[in-house]
């Protein structure tokens, strides 16, 4: 089945890196008119630019309430709205400090309700729509030295399932994808560490991480048609990582190269 996007809006939060722009690259080759929406400092215009015709660069700080309302305002009707914006960065329950657990909550968790609540407004009115938020494996689990980021994955959740419930009577559908470790700017001190990728990567059946490409694919899918009767579903971008419980890969029947592992 084809994806088509065509004569659609959508509107990509974080839409200038990382996963928010494979989204807003996808959506445009499916043939939407696409709004990039991110900080002033990250250049959304020049992103779109880099698309071509099809997209538009919005700046705006999803922490603000009225920041998001006027991007809205400015988009006019959306079909889609995909909520990715986000920040992650460490420090172990000790060091997490007032201000990071703020700012953390802030960008994750409460720009994504502000751009929820923007969007389902204008959808309900319309009887239609699709809403993708970015979750995460740590929406489930309690990786080390993010307890901030886990906390703020782990309430997407909620949003995703609230708004599912409330707006599925108006048309609207509202999903998640919930990505592994996923090379952007973001995980990149990881992707530095090849020793430390081998260890991490043993616990992953597809023995690797996943390109932000492959989330923007699953975005796509949850937002199309194809997807008419899902609402309220967390998808599983992850290689598996979540079914794993022990160890899969070893030396003895696989070897690890640069950044994956491979059966001999």
């Amino acid at each position: 089945m084809q994806i088509n996007f065509t004569g659609k809006t959508v509107a990509v939060t974080g839409g200038a890196n990382g996963i928010g722009n494979a989204a807003g690259h996808a959506f445009a080759e499916a043939g939407a008119k696409v709004f990039l929406l991110d900080l002033e400092k990250e250049n959304p215009q020049a992103a779109a630019e880099r698309m071509g015709g099809a997209a538009r660069g919005i700046s705006i700080d999803v922490r603000r309430r009225e920041s998001i309302e006027s991007a809205f305002a400015e988009m006019g009707a959306v079909d889609v709205v995909a909520v990715n914006a986000g920040i992650a960065p460490m420090a172990a329950i000790e060091d997490t400090t007032e201000e990071l657990w703020k700012r953390m909550l802030d960008v994750n968790l409460t720009g994504a309700f502000y751009t929820v609540q923007a969007a389902a407004r204008r959808m309900k009115e319309r009887r239609a729509g699709a809403i993708v938020l970015t979750a995460s494996t740590n929406s489930y689990d309690g990786e080390a030295s993010l307890i901030a980021y886990n906390a703020s994955k782990s309430g997407i959740l909620g949003i995703l399932h609230t708004a599912a419930n409330e707006l599925g009577p108006y048309g609207v559908r509202v999903n998640a994808v919930c990505p592994g470790l996923i090379h952007t700017r973001l995980t990149e001190p990881y992707y530095d560490q090849p020793e430390a990728l081998r260890e991490y990567f043993r616990h992953i059946p597809m023995g690797r991480g996943g390109s932000p490409e492959e989330v923007a694919n699953a975005i796509l899918f949850l937002a199309s048609p194809a997807a008419s009767f899902i609402t309220g579903a967390a998808l599983l971008v992850d290689g598996g990582q979540m079914a794993c419980k022990y160890s899969l890969w070893s030396e003895t029947t696989a070897e690890f190269r640069k950044d994956h592992w491979q059966m001999k």
